[in-house]
């Protein structure tokens, strides 16, 4: 594939092994601005590790990423932060800290070593809180919080950041269902692009312009969620039998999964091969 300096995100031919185990293998793919990206495959297909190559946590072996027209590895730490926030799968543990000044860290990667936070800083921070529904949780410390209140404190503390592109590795695994559609919902209003790694195919289908499948480290398909989510596709990738709809609401593919695994039987009479 060709490269686009216009895009948000360029990657090509990206490859990365482990002890001669190939992780990635030879991924290509761009993500327009403003779009949301969904990331998805069945577990150990390579999503986080190719997320963790885009915020540079790992160096590929070959290939190119391009964020925004530039070349991740002539960045600095800085001035990447200023263009990339990610929030990754597991919380990372912050003690005495509290919900606010969670929130604050993203404001970090815009600041001089001794400047401190405005009024209109202050406010932006608990805008952010208030997105993800936990203004009343600010004094709080953030090790006393949930599972998915410290996930949605960190999704606050990327809004703070003001990124030009969002990197989020199952940002909805430990929420209610309520949480994670509104949280991807916000993350789309965000008007930034998004590259979003979802366990949930049907929440993928139902919030992400695009989707790019990964199966064994390889792309498996990618495009629009009708192009990728088909019976087919499903059924090699997570050798799961299903049926494909379009969804009431927004008309995007519904998966109806089928059942029997037990008994050898998840056709389900008439869907029998």
């Amino acid at each position: 594939m060709s490269l686009n300096p216009a895009s948000a995100l360029n990657v090509e031919q990206l490859s990365w092994s482990v002890d001669q185990t190939q992780i990635l293998s030879r991924v290509s793919f761009a993500l327009s601005k403003g779009e949301m990206l969904g990331l998805i495959g069945p577990n150990g297909a390579g999503k986080s590790s190719l997320l963790r190559c885009l915020y540079r946590y790992i160096t590929p072996d070959q290939g190119q990423i391009k964020i925004f027209g530039q070349n991740i590895s002539g960045l600095s730490q800085k001035l990447l932060a200023t263009k990339v926030a990610v929030v990754q799968q597991e919380t990372p543990h912050y003690f005495e800290m509290t919900t606010e000044q969670i929130a604050s860290m993203g404001l970090t990667p815009h600041k001089g070593l001794f400047e401190t936070d405005s009024q209109a800083d202050k406010q932006h921070v608990a805008e952010a809180l208030e997105k993800v529904g936990l203004q009343h949780k600010a004094q709080q410390q953030y090790e006393q919080l949930s599972g998915g209140e410290k996930q949605r404190a960190l999704i606050a503390r990327a809004i703070v950041q003001k990124p030009q592109l969002l990197i989020l590795d199952e940002p909805t695994n430990h929420l209610d269902i309520r949480y994670q559609i509104q949280i991807l919902e916000l993350v789309r209003q965000l008007g930034i692009s998004v590259i979003a790694s979802i366990h949930d195919l049907n929440l993928a289908s139902a919030v992400c312009d695009r989707l790019l499948l990964l199966d064994e480290g390889k792309c498996i398909a990618q495009g629009l969620p009708d192009e990728v989510l088909t019976e087919a596709i499903i059924g090699d990738v997570f050798d799961v039998c299903c049926q494909i709809s379009k969804h009431p609401q927004h008309g995007k593919p519904l998966i109806t999964y089928f059942y029997g695994y037990q008994t050898g039987q998840p056709h389900g009479g008439e869907h029998d091969s």
